[in-house]
């Protein structure tokens, strides 16, 4: 049964998952297993009544920018990371599907044997019938990245919050991985994330954000229950607005 309109703070949300996430402990192409958590939380989140789009990046199969790096053309290793969020999207939508969660696939990059094209009346028009969306293709350019795609989607569904849903617990002013004593910030503005460079999203994304007031949410996709915390309001993560 969905949640009524009270007990949600975000009703219209923009989901970005990187491609990595969907690899596990492995680094590299799909773990089944973690597929499967991430669209029972997807469902979860369906269930509660929400309007969700769903983005996921492709670095689990090829990330274009380290590609242009080892000699690759950057227009060509871009172009094969978007294919490579193609992949994921459908995995991610197979799963689901087999879940009772009903899905479209839309694609920046035309391929009608296996995906929807991208138009943003039809795909409004699937969240109100209450389909989950997943955007794929990235922005159907080279040169952007998922997380600018993302954003870009969220701006033309009319999304309330974009939550990006990493492998650590929000923002910090360093890696925590890499720098223990990393700090933790549950807030933080658009302007702050620019200036000391904090790697939530890339600039171009961050600059969409901050011109459209549209919030963006940093937290831990192994933290089960985490997204739909979110979406309720509760503190979760890092806030940037």
């Amino acid at each position: 049964m969905a949640e009524s309109a009270e007990e949600l703070k975000y009703r219209r949300v923009l989901l970005k998952l990187s491609g990595e996430a969907l690899a596990g402990d492995r680094g590299f192409g799909i773990e089944p297993s973690v597929v499967d958590r991430l669209t029972d939380e997807i469902r979860t989140v369906h269930e509660m009544g929400v309007s969700l789009g769903v983005v996921i990046g492709g670095g689990n199969i090829v990330r274009g920018a380290l590609a242009s790096q080892k000699g690759m053309d950057r227009v060509q290793a871009d172009y094969m990371g978007m294919l490579a969020t193609v992949i994921n999207a459908l995995a991610v939508q197979d799963l689901l599907e087999r879940k009772k969660v009903a899905t479209r696939v839309m694609t920046a990059v035309r391929m009608e044997e296996v995906a929807e094209p991208y138009i943003r009346r039809r795909a409004l028009r699937h969240m109100e019938k209450g389909r989950v969306v997943l955007f794929a293709g990235g922005t159907g350019n080279p040169y952007f990245s998922t997380d600018t795609a993302a954003v870009l989607r969220a701006i033309e569904m009319d999304s309330d919050v974009v939550i990006k849903a990493t492998k650590v617990s929000g923002v910090y002013t360093a890696d925590p991985v890499r720098d223990p004593t990393a700090e933790f910030l549950p807030t933080v503005t658009f302007q702050e994330v620019v200036a000391r460079e904090l790697g939530v999203m890339d600039a171009p994304a961050v600059s969409l954000c901050k011109e459209n007031g549209l919030p963006i949410i940093v937290l831990n996709l192994e933290d089960r229950g985490a997204v739909a915390a979110a979406i309720r309001g509760e503190r979760v993560g890092t806030l940037v607005s």
